[in-house]
C-alpha cells in the first residue's frame, strides 16, 4: 500500500519564533528558507537534507516515501 505524501510543513524560525504552513516541493530539497519575520536565512541542521526536515512539522516528500533525498 502506497502512503499519502503530506504536502504541508509548518516551518518555524528558531530565531524568532515565527511559524508558516508552506507546500513543500515535490521534486528537490529546499535548502534555504527565509523567515517573513526576521529574515534570517535557515540552512538545514547537521545531519538532515533540507530546511522542512530541520525545522518543519512534517518530513519533506523524499524521506516520506523512504527515498534518498538531494543525491
Amino acid at each position: 500500500m502506497m502512503q499519502d505524501i503530506i504536502p504541508e510543513s509548518k516551518i518555524t524560525c528558531p530565531k524568532c519564533g515565527f511559524k508558516k504552513l508552506e507546500i513543500m516541493p515535490t521534486d528537490a530539497c529546499q535548502w534555504f528558507y527565509e523567515c517573513e519575520s526576521c529574515h534570517r536565512v535557515l540552512s538545514p541542521k547537521t545531519g538532515d537534507c533540507c530546511v522542512y526536515c530541520s525545522y518543519g512539522t512534517v518530513p519533506c516528500p523524499p524521506i516520506q516515501q523512504d527515498k534518498s533525498c538531494c543525491n
